[in-house]
């Protein structure tokens, strides 16, 4: 279901004044620029498809490149169609370790987001329209003030930067000028990551889990499978222990969570706990097993579930010594994720199933730290030029900092940006970005593994890269991306036979023996346990599914798609869970007014969304939404929760007050019904009852669905489209969803050529279960 309206196919009978016929002109015109390729082409440089090099380019037959989709810093290996020089569908690399042959939502809607045409088009002085040459010119009056200054004033913000070749242009600009500075920040960064590390070990550390290798896994607000650096590779390696071919149940998932997460809900068994709840249970459970630095007499909880989870988590472990894995959320403490290392190590885990390598982030840093520190200097008139590459800090940015207000005291400052949104309206220059399916760069994945991002199509709007825009910036006589890539590569690979290790990197997608080495850190011995108390009411903030951090708002794909567990389409919610809702008086639909707790000023109107699962005394605030600049797709739709996210919410739990305003919004949403209504389509089974009758499900009398329906009897004179799905290895993460929304969006032109010469690709699921769940249970 969707808000915008249905535009008839034909519109010959609309006035020529109707407004549904100016929609579907423009519905038109879009069409026509993605079938055109908005007069785009191929790239300058050579780039070479995947695996092969054929020698002529057949009309009908697609070729395939492997490339990287970069998404808040980190690459995931991708294989990008092209059909007659246009990219026109996302695929996994098998070759990549971050993908293994798979993509997510983000990866296979980001093709509709390279054609989207409210992309940035123009270079922008301010409101007026300028030129890059116009840019430049004004750049070069700024550089000799830097080059006096030895670049006093001067400050660079960007995102997570894992690229090479973006960290060495970064490294060479700071020494040019010595007194700049460089600021990162990601609205969903995980500070805490290094903060842990740098509890338990006294450096900082990335982790990565083998889920392959465990038997037991222990997610304690941990979505592994969602929105976590990692999570394809994540779900297959957990999944191959759960297909058909694999033995029976080789692993099992516990789950402790505040809100339902794909992780949560393949798990075997699944808890609802606020954060200090889950915190208590760690800490305990950690000074049941004897965990050193671990101080006791820590209270129980008054939760009986707890209890009883508490010693069969204690028991499980200690089983599993050394095949088990504990892995810690972001809604949890610094002191808590310490802890978890140090109970991994103690339990024999640490150089198994969870490794240590040093961090993939080209810099680490706090990114709140870092951003609160960069918004003080402009209040306080520090800063006189400011380059932002590809954020957007103006919507995102903590409310508190007022960063918006902050960037009208910049003299000079700049923002490459795929579209001119927030941040870009605040700035005296905007320039369009290339999208990283139109431009050279490269990243590196959760792991460390380094791949070359190649551009399938000339930038349709005259965007150019972060690399271009450094080069200008830093007055780099190489202003060539392309040539600034493999000028890294080079000094890697040095100059004897690099031409061959060039081809072989853009072949494949990955460059060979680039990921990191595990470390061996020894875990430090005191540790001291956070607060457990809190508010009565807390918020927590998370990434919406389908926008992540508002990235993907403009995104007709996504918004369209249901989100997980409350099946909601163009529109976020302040998630509650049932006790909490009736506690409060309200329903699904009903619409509150928040402010965090100590600042009345700041508050903000979001309708409820009462679900089932969910802890009570939390709210949770999906990000994301109540864009005012994303675009014609999403520009206002939903709340903006970072009206919310003060620096304190930022870096943890924040108390909340809800009252209610007595008006309701109506919800699009495809599911209403969260109960089975006295039926049973989905049977269950404990492992003992399964292996006793493998035929459970199939042997119970079925409830036929009617026959009547709502469309017209068709007759299938030829092929019948059908998917079949292994439901022992559906996470229910939607990118099926969105790969078949893409396959079916090829451009206009040649699309009959096009799909007379594609193949018919047959899936075939040798046993399964149908409509069954066996899991073994332990609690």
């Amino acid at each position: 279901m969707s808000r915008h309206p249905i535009i008839p196919i034909d519109a010959a009978d609309l006035a020529p004044d109707d407004a549904r016929r100016r929609a579907f002109l423009k519905l038109m015109a879009a069409s026509a620029a993605l079938a055109s390729g908005a007069c785009s082409g191929p790239p300058q440089e050579q780039i070479m498809p995947y695996a092969r090099m054929p020698e002529l380019l057949t009309p009908g037959r697609p070729l395939y490149y492997a490339s990287a989709f970069i998404r808040r810093g980190l690459a995931q290996g991708v294989l990008v169609e092209s059909n007659m020089g246009r990219p026109t569908k996302v695929e996994g690399n098998p070759h990549h370790p971050a993908s293994l042959g798979a993509t997510d939502v983000f990866a296979q809607a980001s093709i509709l987001q390279l054609w989207d045409p409210d992309r940035s088009l123009t270079v922008q002085h301010g409101d007026a329209l300028a030129t890059w040459d116009g840019f430049e010119a004004a750049l070069r009056s700024r550089r000799a003030a830097w080059s006096e200054k030895r670049g006093a004033g001067l400050r660079l913000l960007t995102g997570t930067i894992t690229s090479p070749t973006l960290a060495r242009q970064i490294e060479m600009l700071l020494a040019r000028y010595p007194e700049a500075r460089w600021h990162s920040y990601d609205p969903l960064h995980d500070d805490a990551v290094h903060e842990a590390a740098q509890i338990a070990f006294g450096r900082a550390a990335d982790a990565l889990y083998r889920l392959d290798r465990a038997v037991l896994i222990v997610s304690l607000d941990a979505d592994l499978f969602g929105d976590w650096p990692g999570a394809i590779r994540h779900a297959r390696d957990f999944l191959r222990q759960r297909r058909s071919e694999a033995p029976l149940f080789a692993n099992r998932l516990l789950a402790v969570e505040p809100a339902p997460s794909l992780c949560g809900a393949i798990a075997d068994d699944r808890l609802a706990l606020p954060p200090p709840e889950i915190e208590r249970l760690a800490w305990r459970v950690a000074a049941r097993l004897g965990v050193p630095g671990v101080p006791p007499g820590i209270a129980p909880s008054s939760d009986a579930r707890a209890a009883r989870w508490e010693a069969v988590l204690a028991r499980e472990l200690t089983a599993h010594h050394g095949a088990a894995l504990v892995v810690a959320g972001g809604s949890l403490s610094p002191q808590t994720r310490a802890l978890v290392h140090l109970l991994n190590a103690h339990l024999g885990n640490a150089g198994h199933t969870v490794l240590s390598i040093a961090p993939v982030e080209a810099r680490p840093q706090s990114h709140a730290a870092s951003i609160a520190a960069l918004a003080g200097d402009m209040h306080a008139g520090r800063v006189t030029d400011l380059v932002i590459v590809g954020g957007n800090p103006v919507y995102d940015a903590p409310v508190d900092l007022e960063f918006g207000e902050a960037l009208r005291q910049v003299a000079f400052s700049v923002h490459l940006g795929l579209y001119r949104d927030e941040t870009a309206r605040r700035a005296s220059w905007h320039l369009p970005q290339a999208h990283d399916y139109e431009q050279w760069s490269d990243g590196r994945a959760d792991e460390g593994t380094a791949c070359i991002v190649q551009p399938l199509i000339a930038p349709l709007y005259g965007g150019r890269s972060s690399h271009q825009l450094l080069a200008l910036v830093a007055d780099d006589p190489e202003r060539s991306g392309h040539a600034q890539v493999r000028r890294t590569w080079q000094q890697h690979a040095g100059a004897a036979g690099f031409d061959a290790f060039w081809q072989e990197a853009l072949l494949t997608g990955v460059i060979e023996g680039t990921a990191a080495a595990a470390l061996t850190l020894r875990p430090m011995r005191r540790l001291s346990p956070p607060d457990f108390g809190g508010a009565a009411l807390t918020a927590l903030f998370c990434a919406d599914p389908s926008t992540g951090d508002g990235t993907f708002a403009n995104n007709a794909w996504l918004q369209e798609l249901p989100r997980p567990f409350t099946s909601l389409t163009w529109d976020n919610a302040a998630l509650l869970g049932p006790a909490t809702a009736q506690a409060l008086g309200v329903a699904s639909g009903d619409i509150v007014r928040l402010n965090v707790q100590n600042r009345p000023d700041v508050t903000l109107d979001a309708p409820v969304w009462v679900l089932p699962g969910h802890a009570e005394g939390i709210v949770m605030l999906p990000l994301g939404y109540g864009r005012q600049a994303a675009g014609r797709v999403g520009d206002r739709i939903g709340f903006d929760a970072y009206r919310l996210r003060t620096l304190d919410a930022w870096r943890g739990r924040i108390g909340l007050q809800v009252r209610k305003t007595g008006r309701r919004h109506a919800f699009a949403v495809t599911q209403h019904e969260t109960s089975m209504q006295g039926r049973d389509p989905v049977r269950m089974a404990t492992l003992e009852e399964f292996r006793r009758d493998p035929r459970f499900a199939s042997a119970a009398p079925r409830q036929r669905t009617p026959d009547a329906s709502l469309y017209p009897a068709w007759e299938y004179k030829e092929y019948k489209w059908g998917m079949a799905i292994d439901l022992n290895a559906c996470i229910g993460c939607n990118a099926c969803t969105i790969a078949c929304q893409a396959e079916n969006n090829i451009p206009v032109v040649g699309k009959e050529e096009v799909m007379r010469g594609r193949e018919m690709h047959w899936i075939r699921i040798d046993r399964y279960v149908a409509g069954a769940a066996a899991r073994p249970r332990i609690l």
